[in-house]
């Protein structure tokens, strides 16, 4: 069997309770060495296989996995964040699927969820933002025309963007042509989680200038939206004492002359 493993955003202990118990568990591991803390290594059993995809190419990697089922062993594939977010997973998993070889899928913790962690942020704020856009520039990856980062920042909700760090000059054009407000808010999160976290809050109009004074390059996520300047929200209804739920029932508002 194979696990897909989610490693988290960065931090050993980000990483899922069932997912370490999968690590602890491996007899082969498969990690993304450019991006997932090699502390988490240290989970592996004594006597594990341990790989590095990031010298390794997808023949490679799913050899390995091949020899591993042949031999009646545990692999565990540890891909950095959420897999299901930019993993490259569905790759390998086709290629499975065609050899026999069953497997199952752990999730992690996002980047977009860290740095939301690290700015102690709401993504969905009522009458502000109720949706999250997770997208990324056009690299050497193509993203389908429909997906433009424009025709996103046509919605002006909440935006993560991801491995678009080197592009700034561009993406922050590209979010004002879409529609953002030159003053919208911006965030950029280098290595949430990380020791080394970096957290910059900015506008739209200033994200390059903001992240090349810190020197921040890549390994960051770009979070856009009137929720990071955490004002001119309402209330949920959820807690409100007038709003009845199947746990708890709603309590009459006091009239003002009840007040006094």
């Amino acid at each position: 069997m194979v696990y897909f493993v989610g490693a988290g955003c960065g931090a050993a202990d980000l990483i899922t309770v069932r997912g370490m118990r999968l690590i602890e568990q491996a007899d082969v591991l498969i990690y993304a060495g450019s991006l997932v803390n090699p502390e988490l290594l240290a989970y592996a059993p004594a006597g594990c296989r341990i790989y590095n995809s990031a010298k390794m190419s997808l023949e490679e990697i799913i050899q390995v996995m091949e020899d591993s089922e042949g031999a009646g062993l545990r692999t565990v594939r540890l891909h950095t964040g959420e897999p299901s977010i930019y993993g490259a997973v569905q790759e390998q998993m086709r290629i499975l699927d065609a050899k026999g070889i069953p497997y199952e899928s752990c999730p992690g913790v996002s980047a977009c969820f860290g740095a939301a962690a690290a700015l102690n942020l709401e993504f969905t704020q009522p009458e502000i933002s109720q949706s999250l856009i997770i997208t990324r520039m056009e690299g050497r990856t193509k993203v389908p025309p429909q997906e433009s980062i424009e025709g996103f920042a046509a919605h002006g909700t909440s935006m993560a963007i991801y491995l678009s760090t080197g592009m700034l000059t561009e993406l922050s054009q590209r979010l004002m042509a879409g529609g953002y407000r030159e003053d919208t808010p911006a965030a950029i999160v280098y290595k949430a989680s990380w020791p080394e976290e970096e957290k910059c809050i900015c506008t739209v109009a200033t994200l390059p200038e903001v992240a090349a004074s810190h020197g921040i390059r890549n390994l960051a996520v770009v979070l856009v939206g009137d929720v990071i300047a955490k004002r001119g929200f309402a209330d949920s209804k959820l807690y409100n004492a007038s709003f009845e739920t199947q746990f708890r029932s709603a309590k009459p508002e006091k009239d003002e002359e009840t007040v006094r």
